[in-house]
């Protein structure tokens, strides 16, 4: 999982999991530092990693470009790695951060899935619209952005299934 500070991605581990304290969360940008790594069921050989998130975060520029380094190493370089979720702030909309994440992204030849979170702080009336306008933003069908709420629940059976399909792909050869 991918996205700005506070976007979401602790919470959306823990609801997606149905516990409340399995990822840390946080009101404070830039809590998580490091790669936060989850495997699913006992000796399934699949993980959900929890990165650092890019944005907001007040930290030095020299911890901040540790951080850039090691997220970009680790997407780049895991050979075993199928997939990425690119969180974005459903409310706000995909800012310049989140664009310049799904180029490169794709640039590297990751395949990944966007789910635009928060749902629950947009009035019902105005959802369309706003997927709408981030799935053109994202260059996307509207229909590719999953739409997501940890709190209210809006989202999710539909996210675990396509995580599921992701994570049951066939997993990339190891290099010898």
């Amino acid at each position: 999982m991918i996205g700005r500070s506070n976007v979401g991605k602790s919470s959306l581990i823990n609801a997606l999991a149905q516990r409340t304290k399995l990822a840390r969360t946080s009101k404070t940008p830039g809590a998580t530092q490091l790669l936060n790594i989850y495997e699913l069921g006992e000796a399934s050989g699949r993980w959900v990693v929890d990165l650092p998130g890019y944005g907001f975060a007040k930290l030095s520029n020299n911890r901040r470009s540790e951080m850039a380094a090691m997220i970009n190493s680790y997407l780049a370089e895991r050979e075993s790695l199928s997939a990425a979720l690119l969180l974005i702030d459903a409310n706000v909309g995909p800012t310049e951060l989140d664009l310049q994440t799904a180029d490169w992204l794709t640039h590297i030849d990751l395949p990944f899935e966007i789910v635009g979170t928060k749902v629950d702080k947009i009035k019902p009336s105005q959802r369309g619209k706003k997927q709408k306008t981030s799935a053109e933003r994202l260059g996307v069908k509207s229909g590719a952005v999953h739409w997501v709420s940890a709190h209210k629940g809006v989202g999710l059976p539909e996210l675990r299934g396509r995580i599921d399909q992701l994570l049951h792909a066939p997993a990339p050869p190891l290099d010898e």
